[in-house]
């Protein structure tokens, strides 16, 4: 335990959001109800830092970087819905230029992860798939997640599934950038 600059012994946890923030309106809420509301962020936050370490572990294990996963991930949906994949998708996809998407499908390609096949009606353009190692190998391992997910999702009502869709939705409009974030 660890001294405060100010001479007394702190046994507290750091919170991650100000309780006394100018900028939160706290109008018609009891003390009770706000500290529900710094409850439900922290777990929110708590939940991204899972969510973060599982990502970094799924990278690791497949030995590929945060775009390649998307790019993986991205191509095998399209492969279950009978799309075609080409490096202009991944680039969007990604938010990549051409030249770092080539360098990105090339690493693909010599890891074994994905390959090349001609596009059925365009000669010029090249398709990608996802190797069915990759494919087998992320099922596994990430396909295993997202049920432990789901499994989570399921075991709460129907009405509480509707209140968590309204909370992220809000969060989703709540975190577009604004003002001078906006801009930069």
């Amino acid at each position: 335990m660890h001294k405060s600059t100010r001479g007394r012994a702190e046994e507290k946890e750091i919170r991650y959001f100000a309780a006394d923030s100018d900028l939160i309106d706290r109008t018609g809420l009891s003390e009770g109800e706000i500290d529900q509301c710094y409850r439900v962020l922290e777990a929110l936050r708590e939940w991204q830092v899972a969510s973060r370490t599982l990502s970094e572990a799924s990278n690791r294990y497949m030995k590929l970087n945060e775009s390649d996963m998307r790019a993986i991930r991205m191509m095998i949906r399209a492969q279950d819905q009978d799309q075609l994949v080409t490096p202009k998708d991944i680039a969007r996809e990604v938010g990549i230029s051409s030249a770092s998407t080539t360098k990105l499908v090339d690493r693909l390609v010599a890891g074994g992860h994905v390959i090349r096949v001609p596009h059925p009606n365009d000669r010029r353009t090249t398709c990608l798939e996802v190797t069915e190692t990759t494919r087998r190998s992320a099922h596994d391992t990430i396909g295993r997640q997202h049920a432990r997910r789901f499994a989570a999702v399921a075991a709460i009502s129907a009405d509480e599934r509707a209140a968590v869709i309204r909370f992220l939705r809000g969060m989703v409009d709540a975190d577009a950038p604004q003002g001078a974030l906006a801009s930069s």
